[in-house]
């Protein structure tokens, strides 16, 4: 069956109510967003050209908390700003079900960006990560499926330091939020 979020529309906050809002990593995720640029013009110009689109919309479950959304999500805002795409946050805690709908390997990971049709129904994806950065925890997840194992949080603990080695350090794993955003909004 396919997912519609049709009762979420319009429900969430802006990007400005979130970052307002915000009581954890505000400092880090206002120096995100304000260290982006454009991978290309190209890129740029295709966000922009979202504007003669009134068929779209976009949700992001998200918290404050989660430094994969501390990372990846002022990308997103700065790349979706000048699309004419309304963007409606939802807080992960404040819209469970709507999280539920949308599990990474069967688990609560965040942020999930929805991009969805004018009616509710979606049409693309993208989170928690992007994909090279998310390849070590599909990798574990594949080949440890046991979380009670005896030695699970210790192999956790290094893939979780891998992720952190895969986003490099300054703002080059931008360029793949973006492209791979741009991948979702061309195929809709």
């Amino acid at each position: 069956m396919s997912k519609n979020v049709a009762s979420k529309l319009g429900k969430g906050i802006t990007p400005e109510q979130f970052i307002a809002g915000m009581t954890k990593n505000k400092e880090q995720f206002i120096a995100y967003k304000e260290q982006f640029q454009w991978p290309s013009e190209d890129d740029q110009q295709f966000f922009e050209s979202l504007n003669n689109r009134d068929d779209l919309r976009c949700l992001i479950l998200m918290a404050d908390w989660c430094g994969d959304a501390v990372r990846n999500i002022p990308v997103v805002f700065n790349a979706l700003e000048n699309s004419g795409i309304p963007i409606d946050v939802l807080i992960m805690e404040e819209h469970t079900d709507t999280m539920d709908q949308f599990l990474t390997f069967g688990g609560r990971s965040i942020p999930i960006v929805i991009i969805a049709d004018t009616g509710g129904a979606v049409l693309g994806q993208w989170g928690p990560r992007p994909k090279h950065v998310q390849a070590p925890m599909a990798a574990f997840k594949a080949t440890n499926p046991d979380p009670q194992a005896p030695d699970y949080a210790e192999r956790m603990a290094e893939v979780r330091a891998e992720i952190l080695r895969q986003y490099g350090e300054g703002t080059d794993y931008q360029q793949y939020v973006v492209a791979e955003l741009r991948e979702i909004l061309e195929s809709v």
